[in-house]
């Protein structure tokens, strides 16, 4: 009677709250497996070292680059000027007031160290994830429009639109995104950067030419996702924004696009989900990514699997973040 009660009142099937307890306990059970695996292998687990990985103290040496007298130590604030002269030359240096090593009319050599002090500094694994969350987002945005673009020319009456559309995506989806990468950065990029040196300007950074490939990569996916999600509307609802004195184009903005994106959202956020995973590739043109800054840690630090295990768990946060969102952007699409 009293399972019965709860039912009604909360809206949850009986033994609701039974099977909670099943999948906690699942989760308890895996991971007491992971760590008793973790403890039969034969390695040296050092966990305290992985933090310099995210920031780290840099321990800083302003050193003077002439030969001669400190004539002057001025102190502004929490700042100090300390100021060489020597041989017509006078050189000042600016550090932390309580880092200062020398003192007035001390000599001092070339090399000679004035101050030194501490600075706080992103690790590898923080600077590869900037990167990565830089790349995602701009190739995110990018792919979106591209994508809009050519789902829009799938459904054109145009020929020429449509075939061009189906060959852009058919050549994109039916390639791998590494090869992509490559034409992108050793073929198009060479080629590019060949004809900007030639009229006088400066090259494209490789992250350009990585940003562009996952663009025109997600674009193609994107382009069938909106053609499906277009399609999916009724007709009668074009002709009627037709009928009611519309042209194509503002019956796609203000009548078609905005009820295919609430079917299309899912979709999308599985692929730029994707995307966020497919950034890892771009290591292969030396852009340090997430993936290709553990690496560099690995290498430095001899402690894979410290290292990949931290990975998996930032692409983890970012991913599920993402999926979060999308979430909240649902429920806000359903009751607006």
């Amino acid at each position: 009677m009293r399972e019965g009660n709860d039912h009604r009142v909360t809206g949850r099937p009986l033994h609701y709250n039974r099977w909670v307890v099943v999948f906690c306990f699942g989760v308890l059970v895996f991971l007491g497996l992971f760590y008793y695996a973790t403890q039969k292998i034969q390695y040296v687990w050092r966990w305290n070292r992985t933090p310099i990985y995210f920031a780290y103290q840099e321990e800083i040496h302003v050193t003077s680059t002439i030969d001669g007298e400190v004539s002057a130590i001025t102190v502004e604030g929490d700042k100090a000027r300390i100021t060489v002269t020597g041989n017509g030359e006078e050189e000042t240096y600016t550090t932390p007031k309580q880092d200062v090593r020398v003192s007035k009319g001390e000599f001092i050599s070339p090399g000679d160290t004035l101050a030194t002090y501490k600075k706080w500094k992103a690790g590898l694994l923080v600077i590869g994830l900037w990167i990565t969350l830089k790349i995602s987002v701009l190739a995110t945005i990018i792919g979106v429009i591209i994508g809009i673009l050519s789902g829009l020319m799938r459904i054109s009456e145009n020929p020429a639109l449509r075939w061009s559309a189906v060959v852009y995506v058919e050549l994109i989806r039916g390639s791998p995104l590494m090869v992509q990468i490559l034409i992108w950065y050793f073929v198009l990029g060479t080629l590019i950067n060949d004809l900007l040196i030639a009229n006088g300007w400066g090259q494209i950074p490789a992250l350009w030419y990585g940003v562009a490939s996952l663009a025109c990569f997600a674009g193609a996916y994107v382009s069938e996702i909106v053609r499906a999600g277009i399609q999916s509307i009724h007709r009668g609802q074009t002709e009627a924004a037709r009928s009611l004195g519309m042209t194509y184009g503002q019956s796609m903005r203000h009548i078609i696009l905005p009820q295919a994106l609430r079917r299309i959202l899912p979709p999308l956020a599985g692929q730029f989900i994707s995307l966020v995973k497919d950034s890892s590739l771009l290591g292969i043109i030396a852009i340090r990514e997430l993936t290709k800054a553990a690496r560099e840690a690995v290498s430095a630090s001899l402690q894979p699997f410290e290292i990949y295990i931290l990975l998996g768990l930032l692409y983890l946060v970012l991913t599920f973040s993402l999926s979060m969102y999308v979430q909240y952007l649902e429920r806000r699409m359903a009751t607006s």
